[in-house]
């Protein structure tokens, strides 16, 4: 049963890999509960407390980079002038890229906070201004839920195999 949930585990934590660049896929969320499917096996008897620490802890900051995740690129957008039309563009430009592939994610929410902008009658500089912010908080996003994700996986090695 322990080497079932630890494959399960493992699985869990790289679907979490994934789903950090996947939009669609709670990556962070997804990567703990794999690490928590370690709590039911003995490869954690020995680390006691430790792991307990370390599961709060990691949970905390998966709550919070999950929360932030939605502010982020709006944030983005907003400080680099955009209006509640390109944030709307912005999100249905990373679900239309979703069928284009991993590029298809990264361009969609420039081109969708571009035009979202451009249909409010922003000038052009001024749409690639606030389509500009879109990106740059989607990468913040992204970057911060890899490095959770980073941070689980290293705790899962850690207790699977030390």
């Amino acid at each position: 049963m322990d080497i079932t949930l630890a494959v399960l585990g493992t699985a869990l934590v790289l679907i979490g890999f994934i789903g950090s660049i996947m939009p669609i896929i709670p990556g962070p969320p997804i990567s703990w509960a794999g690490l928590l499917l370690l709590k039911w096996t003995d490869f954690v008897a020995d680390h006691g407390q430790a792991y307990e620490n370390a599961l709060w802890i990691l949970l905390f900051f998966v709550i919070l980079v999950t929360i932030l995740d939605y502010v982020v690129p709006i944030m983005g957008t907003k400080k680099y002038g955009g209006s509640k039309r390109g944030v709307w563009g912005a999100t249905i430009g990373v679900v239309v890229g979703l069928f284009f592939g991993p590029l298809g994610i990264i361009i969609g929410p420039f081109l969708g906070a571009y035009i979202g902008e451009i249909t409010t009658g922003k000038k052009e500089k001024d749409a690639l201004r606030a389509a500009w912010g879109s990106f740059v908080g989607f990468l913040l996003g992204v970057g911060m839920k890899l490095m959770v994700c980073g941070a689980i996986l290293f705790f899962f090695i850690r207790y699977l195999f030390f």
